[in-house]
């Protein structure tokens, strides 16, 4: 059995016990949050249309620095930026 979640602005496919690093929720580590299933694939083929998946926040964390670089030739212009994207780690407890 699998779903098809939304989050974030963001679609994942999960299962029980899955876990998967999502746009960041305000949610407490420890807490269990309920996200919107946009399908339901169940083990005998049959497909729901409506469902709610239910998980456990593991942590609060940033990925991995992401360097942008602007340059413009003969101009002497650069311009060095970096950005770190915040996530939560999530583990699927439930499909319901």
């Amino acid at each position: 059995m699998y779903a098809v979640v939304k989050t974030g602005g963001k679609q994942y496919k999960v299962e029980k016990g899955t876990l998967l690093k999502v746009e960041k929720l305000c949610a407490e580590e420890g807490q269990t949050v309920e996200l919107p299933a946009i399908c339901i694939r169940n083990d005998d083929g049959s497909l729901k249309t409506q469902g709610t998946v239910k998980a456990t926040v593991l942590k609060h964390d940033k990925h991995k620095k992401v360097l942008v670089f602007k340059y413009k030739r003969k101009k002497h212009y650069d311009k060095l930026n970096g950005h770190r994207q915040p996530y939560t780690l999530i583990k699927v407890e439930e499909i319901v």
